[in-house]
């Protein structure tokens, strides 16, 4: 079940936002669907890894074509 922040479905119902708008809109602005800095960093190193593994494979695939000619 998804959260939200009550206090952003009160404001939006008192600025007159429909209740389902509301709701939707709370509901999108919880911290469940946001990402933390945490995430972020977690994901950097997991790019980081990713890039290097790709390319470990580029070199590995490459290096036979190149070595009759560096030869």
């Amino acid at each position: 079940m998804t959260t939200m922040i009550s206090e952003v479905y009160a404001a939006f119902r008192k600025a007159g936002v429909p209740e389902e708008d509301a709701r939707m809109a709370a509901e999108a602005l919880s911290a469940e669907s946001l990402a933390t800095k945490d995430d972020i960093r977690k994901l950097d190193k997991e790019l980081l890894i990713i890039k290097w593994m790709l390319g470990l494979i580029i070199a590995i695939q490459v290096m036979p074509i190149l070595r009759p000619l560096l030869t």
